[in-house]
């Protein structure tokens, strides 16, 4: 008796994990996304909680114009983004291991989980996304390590820098991060750090093909040459091409 019981519970979790899987692979773009951006001070210093204290959700309006002018782009019709800042976190999210095996990262990712699962209890609703913003002061910090965000679960830990002349760019990279969490993949040279070739490119059949305009939002960098790029000034001077628009859903 007790063992069918045992069983009959463990099938019951294995099913709300599978269910949950799907959700987070099958976003139903008709419904609205809720953002949950969560602040840290990351290095713990004073500059960095100033910048902190001073954050409003204002500060990052235009993400949500982008994405909503994209989605209505190539769904034909409109999709809704609400970015809603959270209270500040103490903790911050566990750091990526570098250089690691796959056990390692499986280990990473599920104390990840749990760490954002923490942060969830007590609070009203579910958002559909948490990013997690670890902030830097630029004068400490003068190059942040890389981002990262997880499909399962919605969740991402993303490295800002504590600075309103970054500002304008910490939102490409919010943005960027912000996708990985519905599916779009990375469309850059993880050796190089360059935009891979057509996929990576806003205008792939631009005659003659450098320099480009624009960056296509998940290479993170505008080709200038076949070996060079740079970043975005602003997020107006990225988009979002047609198979990043395919990951999303936005495209069937």
């Amino acid at each position: 008796m007790w063992k069918k019981i045992r069983i009959l519970c463990l099938l019951m979790i294995l099913l709300i994990v599978a269910v949950n899987a799907w959700k987070d692979k099958n976003q139903d773009w008709s419904k609205p996304v809720f953002v949950l951006l969560h602040p840290i001070n990351a290095d713990g210093l004073p500059a960095t909680q100033q910048y902190i204290q001073q954050l409003t959700a204002q500060d990052l309006q235009g993400a949500q114009q982008y994405l909503q002018a994209y989605a209505q782009q190539y769904r034909g019709k409109p999709s809704y983004f609400y970015f809603n800042l959270g209270r500040e976190l103490r903790q911050p999210p566990p750091k990526v291991p570098e250089q690691a095996n796959m056990l390692q990262v499986v280990l990473w990712s599920l104390k990840f989980r749990f760490y954002a699962w923490r942060q969830h209890q007590g609070a009203d609703g579910a958002p559909s996304v948490t990013l997690f913003l670890n902030y830097y002061d630029p004068q400490s910090s003068r190059v942040l390590k890389h981002s990262t965000a997880l499909e399962n679960g919605r969740i991402g830990s993303v490295n800002l820098f504590a600075s309103k002349k970054q500002a304008v760019q910490n939102k490409i990279v919010l943005v960027h991060e912000l996708l990985h969490a519905f599916g779009a993949t990375d469309k850059y040279d993880f050796a190089t750090g360059q935009p891979v070739y057509p996929i990576g490119y806003a205008f792939p059949n631009q005659q003659p093909l450098f320099p480009q305009a624009k960056a296509e939002l998940m290479a993170g960098h505008i080709p200038l040459s076949a070996a060079k790029s740079k970043m975005p000034n602003h997020l107006e001077q990225t988009l979002i091409n047609e198979l990043t628009a395919r990951e999303l859903g936005w495209i069937k």
